[in-house]
């Protein structure tokens, strides 16, 4: 049961990740790019996550921790380069 249940988690959050790409190269404005650039990075996260479950290792998710720590950082980055114009003080 397990087994199905992964098979279309990776589905669904495959065909997030395709949506969301489709958001970045469309999107209008720059904030809506950064948000699908925010939400990919989440669903490939959570993609990682889902094969660590799948291989039954805990390799991915100290990759995926990483992962957060870095995409979190970049987000602040872009949201403070979006007020400022400038990301250093």
């Amino acid at each position: 049961m397990l087994v199905y249940a992964l098979q279309f988690a990776f589905g669904l959050f495959g065909l997030s990740l395709l949506m969301n790409i489709l958001r970045l190269i469309r999107g209008p404005h720059l904030p809506d790019r950064i948000l699908a650039l925010d939400t990919i990075y989440i669903n490939s996260l959570a993609l990682l996550l889902l094969l660590g479950i799948w291989h039954n290792t805990m390799a991915y998710f100290e990759a995926a921790l990483l992962i957060a720590m870095l995409g979190f950082i970049g987000t602040v980055a872009a949201a403070k380069f979006l007020l400022r114009g400038d990301i250093i003080e």
